[in-house]
Order: structure tokens, then sequence, then C-alpha cells
């Protein structure tokens, strides 16, 4: 695998945290020329120290911003000539049921996880579509199954969904390559910094991490997947059960999930 990223230019929105920096320390690895951006200075110049070779750039950059998403891919191509391969990856959650919830929470979810894939992969497509490239979105089984509690993320997965299966038959004469990967429940900050009914940060989880899939192994699938041009990639027994359920059991799937998610009427975090 280390010989198909080698030299290749890849960027990863979100790569301070979870599976987005197991990316980008596996791209780096595998000699990869990587771009990344986050929200906090902090993690991205510990990650820079961690790799100090000019074959890694990053840029403070919240890619609800399209001004943020258009300076950092162009920068990127300033700096590395081009982009092979996008892989957006920064997303956010949220966790209050619809009628505690600000209309500003569904808003702050749809403007990262949506618009911020568009933003980046608009901004970065004549040169993917030039070098005949790969787009990736981390979407989630929310992207197949609305969950309660989490009605703007799942809202902004079923449309990352369809704007990425759209754009994939629009680039097919251009040899540009699009998949979507849905990861199921891995350990990463999501849960943590999944926004309440106000929009604020959480900053807990009631969820066991320990038995989740690691950012690690995840970051492997996610990599193998993308080298042997797979439409899409679904991780986790759980996740595919859940699909199948609601595609062709959907009484029974809204019965499991509520049961999943509520504990003793209230909903688990």
């Amino acid at each position: 695998m280390s010989l198909y990223f080698k030299d290749k230019v890849v960027v990863v929105t979100g790569g301070t945290d979870g599976i987005g920096k197991a990316l980008v320390e596996s791209l780096l690895d595998m000699g990869a020329k990587v771009a990344t951006c986050g929200r906090n200075h902090d993690k991205l110049y510990f990650l820079q120290s961690n790799y100090p070779s000019a074959h890694l750039h990053t840029m403070v950059a919240d890619v609800s911003s399209e001004n943020d998403c258009r300076r950092f891919i162009e920068m990127t191509i300033k700096m590395f000539g081009g982009i092979d391969i996008i892989i957006n990856n920064a997303g956010i959650s949220m966790r209050a049921l619809l009628k505690d919830a600000s209309t500003e929470v569904i808003r702050k979810v749809m403007d990262t996880n949506f618009f911020g894939t568009v933003c980046c992969t608009k901004y970065a497509l004549n040169s993917i579509i030039e070098r005949k490239g790969t787009i990736v979105g981390v979407s989630s089984i929310a992207g197949y199954r609305g969950l309660p509690g989490r009605s703007g993320y799942s809202a902004s997965k079923f449309a990352l969904q369809g704007w990425l299966e759209a754009i994939k038959t629009e680039l097919k004469d251009s040899n540009v390559h699009v998949m979507w990967v849905c990861p199921g429940f891995t350990t990463s900050n999501i849960r943590i910094a999944s926004l309440n009914k106000d929009a604020e940060s959480h900053g807990d989880t009631t969820m066991d991490e320990g038995k989740m899939m690691t950012a690690e192994e995840c970051a492997t699938y996610i990599l193998k997947a993308v080298r042997k041009k797979k439409r899409t990639l679904l991780l986790t027994w759980k996740g595919k059960q859940t699909i199948f359920l609601n595609k062709f059991f959907p009484k029974l799937a809204d019965k499991l999930v509520h049961k999943f998610y509520f504990k003793n009427g209230e909903l688990v975090r």
C-alpha cells in the first residue's frame, strides 16, 4: 500500500484528532505529502513538531467557513503543486432531542459536515480532475439510518452521501474516483466535542470507547479502500446489521434503534 501513496498529495481535513490524525500519520509513514487543517492551533503545532519534514503542511482552518476552506486548499496547491486525493474527514456531531434543540445546532452541524466537504472539494476539484484523483467523504451509519437525538447529524450525512453519489456520476468521464466511508462507532473526539441543545460542546460521553474500533484500525481500512477504489466502505458488524435491518425490516429497525438510544426514557449521550 505504501507504494500507492508515495509522493501523492493527500488532503485530510480535521487531522488533529481521532480518525483524521490516524490518517495523517499513516499517510506520512507511507511517503505521502499531506496537508491537514483543524481549529486548534496547539494540536496542529504538536502534530507538525512530530513530523518536521516538508511533507506535512498544516493550517488553522474551520471548514464551516468557505473562506477558510478556500485558503487551505489554495495554500496546499501552492505548496505541493496540486492535489491527488482529498479525504473530507472533519465533522461534528450533536446530542439533543428536536423539541429541546435550537435550530442553530442543526445549522452548525450542516455547515461543518456537509458544506465543509462541498467547499473543500469544490476548491480542490480542478486539480483533482487534472490528476485523475480521488474524492473521499467520511460519512456514518447515520447517513443510511436516522438516529434519535442526532437529527442534524443524520441530515448532514444523508446530504453528504447523496451529494457524493451525484458528483461521482458527474465525474465518471473524468476518471475521478468518488467514494464514501462509514466507520461506525470508532474511538475519537467526536462524541466529546458533539453539540448540545444550545450548540455548545457536551464535553463527555456515556458510551464505552474501549469497546469501539480504534482510529488507527479505521484509518487502515479507509486507506486500503481508497487504494482499491471502492465505491463505499461500511465498517463494524453492528453498522452493517443496522443498514440491512433498516432496508428490509424498517419497523424492526425503528424499535431496535430506539431501544439502543434510550435508557429509562432518557437519551443516551
